[in-house]
């Protein structure tokens, strides 16, 4: 098995193969991010401690963080997911990856050193490699250089050179400024502004609807009163003293006298039912009182004579009693 040893700090690499599987049984069964020691490794590397970072099976399948296993897995993966690269958007794709677990069959495994030992191993901690590009993030400057809060991150970056007259220093990225707090204050506040903006409006449009709502119902109440009033005025009957509109040019109704044998019936209006009657009556001619008078006194005679019925009597009409009286002349005459 091949062991990837790597030297952050000083910026070193080197690769050690080991054939003898017995210098490998504290690595075995271990996860990944697990840390184990190197003394078995050989006295070189007594008093170091190193960090699994991953490996390789013999096929060259990854190891995959999260998968508790020590043989290969089918999954299906996705844009975020370690082990794969998106292709096209939204694609995924099903991958054989090998768990987390360090097991035998592995042909390279990483390994990261945390603490050094008291000897110095050539390759990996005897010499030290600049780094050609520094961090540009504030925290991990910070980390890099153990500054506290108070130190300014600017006057850290780990600056490129160019040439021998240019250098060229990456822009820190998550750097906390004064103008970066004015910025964040002004954004609030005009947040806080929006907010209490859009409350009075709600508040404003609330009250309208209200009044709104109440305006309606005015309307609606006095359009239910008119409608009331018109139909009340429509029931009443017409006071005499009113005159209709288109009346004036309408002729006078007349009153029909009654037809001849027939007797009128209840007494006589004592007065007319509208002004127009009342006209009409007026000019109609009136009968004189001399004759009045003797055609009462000729009723009366024909009543008080014997042997007559008068007409209407004992549920029998007057016209058939005029026709038997005449039968009965003619038969005397025949006689």
């Amino acid at each position: 098995m091949k062991l990837n040893i790597s030297n952050p700090t000083a910026g070193m690499q080197k690769v050690f193969e080991i054939d003898d599987d017995k210098k490998l049984l504290p690595f075995f069964d271990k996860r990944m991010a697990s840390e184990v020691s190197g003394d078995s490794l050989g006295d070189e590397f007594k008093g170091y401690i190193f960090r699994i970072g991953g490996g390789n099976d013999k096929q060259g399948f990854p190891m995959k963080q999260g998968i508790l296993c020590n043989h290969r897995v089918r999954l299906l993966f996705k844009k975020g997911m370690s082990c794969f690269r998106e292709r096209r958007k939204g694609c995924r794709k099903r991958k054989s990856v090998r768990g987390c677990v360090v097991g035998p069959d592995l042909a390279t495994l990483s390994l990261v050193m945390v603490k050094k030992g008291a000897e110095e191993i050539p390759g990996l901690t005897d010499d030290q490699r600049p780094r050609r590009l520094g961090p540009k993030r504030a925290s991990n400057i910070r980390k890099l250089f153990a500054l506290e809060k108070k130190d300014d991150v600017r006057n850290f970056v780990v600056r490129r050179e160019l040439n021998d007259k240019k250098k060229k220093a990456p822009k820190i990225q998550r750097l906390v400024t004064p103008a970066l707090l004015q910025r964040k204050r002004y954004f609030r506040s005009q947040t806080r502004a929006r907010m209490v903006l859009s409350k009075k409006l709600k508040q404003d449009y609330s009250k309208r609807l209200v009044e709104y709502r109440q305006e309606q119902k005015e309307l609606r109440a006095a359009e239910v009163a008119k409608k009331k009033k018109e139909k009340k005025t429509k029931a009443e009957p017409p006071t005499p003293s009113a005159v209709r509109l288109g009346e004036e040019g309408r002729c006078p109704q007349l009153r029909r006298a009654p037809r001849h044998g027939q007797a009128q019936e209840g007494a006589e209006d004592p007065a007319p039912r509208h002004a127009g009657d009342a006209a009409a009556q007026a000019l109609l001619p009136q009968p004189d009182e001399g004759e009045d008078g003797a055609l009462q006194e000729a009723q009366g005679r024909l009543l008080q004579a014997p042997g007559r019925v008068p007409p209407g009597a004992e549920g029998a009409p007057g016209g058939g009693g005029r026709e038997e009286e005449e039968g009965e002349e003619g038969q005397g005459v025949r006689r």
